[in-house]
């Protein structure tokens, strides 16, 4: 068998992380995966998979709507989805709502323009 995580439909948490007192001063946000997301996880190769899953326990764990020069995008003219997270040539699109993050794709640069053609929701 493969060394992937198991998933949930519909949530998928990256990897419980133990609540420490260093923990409590960012609050956690809890990391939802759309069914299409998971497909699209699981389409990627192992060592993608792992960037992937790092890159969002990293970043959209605590941070999810701090944007930077080139991980974070908050996209513009669009409702649906409001964010974009970089993690080398693999693109995640998720919106963030309370304390939560939905993660609606994972894809390649390649595919990202066709993807938001397709799914994304103008403002």
């Amino acid at each position: 068998m493969s060394n992937s995580p198991e998933l949930h439909v519909p949530h998928y948490d990256l990897d419980a992380e133990d609540e420490s007192s260093q923990n409590l001063a960012r609050m956690r946000y809890e990391i939802e995966l759309a069914a299409e997301a998971i497909d699209d996880f699981k389409q990627l190769k192992a060592n993608e998979r792992a960037q992937v899953r790092d890159a969002m326990e990293t970043h959209l764990r605590h941070e999810p709507t701090k944007v930077s020069k080139s991980r974070i995008k908050r996209l513009r003219k669009l409702s649906k989805p409001q964010y974009r997270l970089r993690v080398d040539d693999i693109r995640v699109f998720y919106d963030v709502s309370g304390r939560k993050v939905e993660v609606l794709a994972i894809v390649t640069k390649a595919q990202a323009d066709a993807w938001l053609s397709k799914a994304g929701e103008r403002s």
